[in-house]
């Protein structure tokens, strides 16, 4: 739903708080965004979740029917308003950001296609960096909801913000060089169509291009770990390609499963459906990398106990 979508009423509403959906902000200057608001659009009143949206060079106020809509366009719609108080600070990250240059050589191989197009650029990855940076300094939850609440919030973002896109950025020059080796391993080594098919599906779906924003971040200190695993799994299928057979038709029904559900509910991973996700990352470790241990114990017995969670 968009802001189309939400309840119109008459322009004789009731009086509570409402702005103009074309006026344009580049600071916190419309007061209290409250849980429900009207705004007046072309002579009507619509009345729905306010959200604040990201106009590039300022932020607009829209409502929406749906409040998790509404969350997912207002976090977007802070992050640029906390972008226009420090653009002075994001120049700066911008030319400074630790080992980007040998980072971005390592994503132009993420989502490229056998063709050979589609890699990731270094903007597209140093965006990435700054975005999460942003999220991680200033939109932890609950989220400012006034002017004062949103002035503290950016007084206290703004001293992390180097060392949080510092650190951002190590962990990402990690995964990607793992990523990178992997890549290159798998291309040489050459393993059975099956093996091959599955290790570059489980490549290209935990590095996507939007690998950083589109995974919770404490999952991200995992993934060198999983990538290394992918490069013993490979080193040890020469010597004993049977295991590897055995293990991954273990493992191919609760992928397919999982991989399924997504596709069924067009993407969205709910809490619940992300622990398997991980459960199912760990059994890979566990089954084809075992020296590199799991930070818990895993099993296709306890998967199919969060499965039954899943569906109770």
């Amino acid at each position: 739903a968009s802001a189309g979508g939400a309840r119109r009423v008459a322009a004789e509403a009731p009086a509570a708080p409402a702005a103009s959906a074309t006026q344009r902000h580049t600071s916190w200057d419309f007061g209290e965004l409250p849980e429900l608001m009207e705004i007046r659009k072309g002579g009507q009143t619509l009345i729905g979740f306010p959200a604040l949206m990201d106009l590039g060079d300022a932020v607009g106020i829209e409502v929406f029917d749906e409040p998790e809509v509404a969350m997912a366009r207002h976090r977007e719609g802070l992050r640029r308003l906390f972008a226009l108080q420090i653009r002075d600070a994001l120049k700066y990250l911008e030319k400074n950001l630790p080992g980007l240059m040998t980072m971005a050589t390592a994503y132009m191989q993420v989502g490229k296609t056998d063709s050979g197009s589609g890699g990731g650029t270094l903007e597209e990855l140093r965006n990435q960096i700054i975005e999460l940076a942003l999220d991680r300094a200033f939109l932890a939850d609950p989220l400012p909801t006034d002017e004062a609440a949103f002035k503290k919030r950016l007084d206290e973002g703004r001293g992390r913000l180097t060392l949080i896109s510092s650190e951002i950025a190590r962990n990402a020059g990690l995964i990607l060089t793992e990523y990178a080796a992997a890549a290159r391993k798998l291309k040489d080594s050459r393993p059975p169509a099956d093996v091959a098919t599955d290790i570059g599906q489980q490549l290209q779906r935990l590095v996507p291009k939007r690998f950083l924003l589109t995974t919770p971040y404490a999952q991200l200190q995992h993934f060198p770990r999983y990538l290394k695993a992918v490069q013993l799994r490979l080193d040890k299928l020469r010597a004993d390609p049977a295991r590897d057979a055995t293990k991954l038709a273990e493992l191919r029904p609760q992928d397919q499963r999982f991989w399924r559900l997504v596709a069924e509910r067009k993407g969205v991973q709910d809490a619940r459906l992300q622990e398997v996700r991980w459960l199912l990352e760990e059994l890979r470790v566990s089954f084809f990398a075992q020296e590199l241990r799991t930070p818990q114990p895993v099993s296709v017995k306890r998967i199919d106990k969060a499965w039954s969670q899943l569906n109770s």
